[in-house]
């Protein structure tokens, strides 16, 4: 449906119209006729069928809403006790949208990948152990309950690769967390490894060579796309707040009072947006050791070399520009900043 709506039938149309204005005018009028379509598509249309694609993910979520997901929060709800991730969540209409515009945007996104890549990164059961060889933990498909991948080995996978260890990571935790909340509750709160990463991946293979080739409507898409990846992004933060204080026993295991992120910092330029960004990756690492029942292991990265990411305070940019102690390992000693415009 999603290929017939958004490009076959367009592709199709168009075709015929330039068929039909060739007959009436000529092979002239065609080539004129032909450059002109071709900057409409580019200026209004091309950019209107991104918008178009998120759309029919709500679209295809209205069905799977009536079929799947009640399905499965219903058998959820028979062999399991409710996730109190979404305790507080009242069930109206309005956490059902959500949900089911996140389950079809996923299931659309799902879609547009070949099978055999799909195949290769299905979500399993838990496998991976804390002594599994580093490069199985690297590339381990998704599993449920999630993987925990600490700091150092998120930053090994992610530098040598130039960050593209780091795109497989995030489809991981999305598609992790994504499963796992649909077998808790039948909802979810995100858009799964599919639905975050692939609408970002076809924005930029698109955008870059439209925009790098000045064709209307490229840098657009590029924008669109990377503000998909960031609202992404602050959701999951959101997640991973609710999940590491789900419960009391949660909060007493991994020594917090409260959600340890600040949403908005995702916003914030580099390297602020590094700092949460690493500290996500730690709590929703520890959570998932936590769930496992997995034994604590030191991680140099985040307890050592830069404590600012295990600190379990959800600190402040005033906080944390006047605590150099928690910046570096070589700064530990350093006192506190005493200048009145970082106090609180």
């Amino acid at each position: 449906v999603g290929y017939l709506c958004s490009v076959i039938l367009p592709s199709l149309l168009l075709l015929l119209l330039l068929l039909i204005n060739h007959k009436h005018h000529g092979k002239r009028h065609l080539a004129s006729t032909t450059k002109n379509l071709a900057n409409c598509i580019m200026l209004n249309i091309f950019p209107a069928l991104t918008c178009s694609l998120i759309l029919l993910g709500v679209f295809l979520s209205s069905v799977n809403g009536f079929a799947a997901p009640r399905i499965l929060h219903d058998a959820a709800a028979a062999v399991r006790p409710p996730s109190l991730l979404h305790a507080e969540k009242s069930n109206d209409g309005e956490d059902n949208f959500i949900s089911d515009f996140c389950i079809g945007t996923n299931t659309f996104w799902k879609g547009l990948v070949m099978k055999p890549v799909r195949d290769l990164v299905e979500i399993r059961p838990a496998t991976i152990t804390p002594d599994s060889p580093i490069i199985d933990k690297l590339t381990s498909p998704p599993e449920l309950p999630g993987q925990p991948r600490p700091v150092w080995l998120t930053i090994l996978g992610s530098v040598p690769t130039g960050l593209v260890w780091y795109g497989y990571y995030k489809f991981s935790v999305e598609e992790e967390l994504y499963q796992y909340e649909l077998q808790q509750t039948g909802k979810v709160s995100g858009c799964g490894g599919y639905g975050t990463l692939f609408p970002f991946v076809y924005g930029i293979l698109i955008g870059f060579p439209a925009s790098f080739l000045h064709i209307p409507g490229g840098e657009l898409l590029v924008e669109v796309a990377g503000a998909w990846i960031l609202l992404g992004q602050v959701n999951l933060y959101n997640r991973v707040n609710e999940l590491c204080t789900e419960s009391e026993d949660m909060k007493s295991e991994l020594g917090l009072t409260e959600g340890p992120l600040f949403e908005w910092w995702a916003v914030l330029p580099p390297p602020l947006d590094v700092v949460v960004g690493l500290r996500q990756v730690h709590f929703l690492s520890e959570y998932w050791r936590v769930k496992r029942g997995d034994t604590k292991q030191d991680d140099v990265i985040a307890e050592t070399l830069f404590p600012f990411i295990s600190l379990p305070e959800k600190f402040t940019l005033k906080q944390f520009f006047r605590t150099p102690s928690s910046w570096f390992w070589f700064t530990k000693e350093w006192k506190d900043f005493e200048f009145e415009f970082l106090k609180d």
